[in-house]
């Protein structure tokens, strides 16, 4: 998907400066920035990331849903 962003003179002069000392193009250092700043605020930025995300969630919500607890009654 395209979109239009602009960017004051400075900026992107600083940006094809970087680009041009990385040999990256301005696409590469978009999708670096936004990868970060999505990673930044927790939202994964691939399928794998999601993954890895959901997978490390802790586990009291699936007790919670099962209603499962660890406490023993006493058998007198």
């Amino acid at each position: 998907m395209r979109k239009l962003i602009a960017f004051d003179d400075d900026t992107f002069d600083k940006l094809k400066q970087l680009g041009h000392d990385r040999m990256a193009t301005l696409q590469e250092l978009a999708d670096e920035a936004f990868a970060d700043l999505l990673k930044k605020h927790g939202i994964p930025v691939d399928l794998k990331d999601a993954l890895r995300k959901s997978a490390a969630l802790p586990k009291e919500g699936a007790r919670a849903k099962t209603g499962f607890t660890h406490s023993r009654k006493s058998g007198s």
